[in-house]
């Protein structure tokens, strides 16, 4: 496969070449990948709740495409997921990958490239500078940002449809913005959190698709979430989608309710009307105006 030929020469490499870069102004940083359902359209809502605990850490759970935290900004977080492959991916932007192979938007080079990225997970090196350099380029390229993983955990997003795509070779000024950052990998559950931690946690969506991830988030995840999350003792505000259980299940673990329109940008029938979302808070001391519902639900 010579289109990446390079990155598995460098995928041994020490990119801490990048700690002597010079610092980067980190409000000029955007979030790295394209991501299904990212919330950088919540930041009005959430600088004001957030504003109060700029002194605390932000803790993520679910961190996703890291659209609210490269919003907020904070200078220390801690940004869990339960998928390996971005957060192997974030590490290495951390450490300021660069990625030296020629990125196209070409459909046979996508798939060589998305074949090859799921030969490096079958044979245990998803933790690698190459396989974080082909999940940006797959990520970029693939079909609206989706990140979707089959049963047996292969990488399964088709090529997408894009006229023209911005490609990054150089990630330097994550370095900087990402110095007071903590990346983990595990279950949401088993992140250390301390009782002052500013939660935002942002879960898949209470959805028929699940399969974010190899073994998905089903209802029985949505609920062990929402209990977690109620048992907090410092702030914690939670993004969902609107739907009639997820309502009742927040509403009745005494969360205060916001419902909001979400801008729906992927839909496979074409529907591009607002989805309704809610945003659920507890022990913050900017309230909502509790369940002021205009959507139905």
């Amino acid at each position: 496969m010579s289109e990446t030929a390079p990155i598995e020469k460098q995928a041994g490499r020490d990119l801490s070449i990048a700690a002597g870069a010079k610092p980067v102004d980190p409000r000029t940083v955007r979030p790295p990948l394209k991501w299904a359902g990212g919330k950088r359209w919540q930041l009005p809502e959430l600088e004001p709740l957030w504003a109060p605990y700029q002194n605390h850490r932000l803790v993520e759970p679910f961190c996703g495409g890291l659209a609210v935290s490269t919003g907020l900004m904070p200078e220390r977080a801690l940004l869990n997921d339960i998928n390996p492959h971005v957060i192997n991916f974030y590490i290495w932007l951390k450490r300021g990958l660069p990625i030296s192979f020629d990125m196209k938007n070409d459909e046979r080079q996508y798939y060589r490239c998305r074949d090859r990225f799921n030969a490096l997970l079958e044979a245990g090196d998803a933790s690698t500078a190459e396989a974080a350099a082909l999940f940006y380029y797959l990520n970029r390229t693939g079909y609206n940002g989706l990140c979707r993983f089959n049963s047996k955990g292969g990488f399964n997003v088709p090529f997408g449809s894009y006229t023209n795509i911005g490609y990054k070779r150089d990630f330097l000024e994550y370095t900087s913005a990402f110095a007071g950052w903590e990346f983990t990998n595990r279950d949401f559950e088993r992140i250390p959190v301390a009782d002052d931690d500013f939660i935002y946690a942002d879960p898949p969506y209470d959805v028929e698709f699940t399969h974010y991830s190899k073994g998905g988030f089903g209802w029985e995840e949505q609920e062990r979430a929402a209990e977690w999350l109620s048992k907090h003792k410092g702030p914690v505000v939670l993004s969902n989608q609107a739907t009639p259980r997820i309502v009742k299940l927040y509403r009745a673990l005494g969360f205060n309710l916001k419902f909001l329109d979400a801008p729906r940008r992927i839909s496979c029938t074409g529907d591009r009307r607002p989805a309704p979302e809610v945003l659920a808070t507890r022990n913050i001391g900017v309230r909502h105006q509790s369940d002021t519902c205009q959507t139905g639900v």
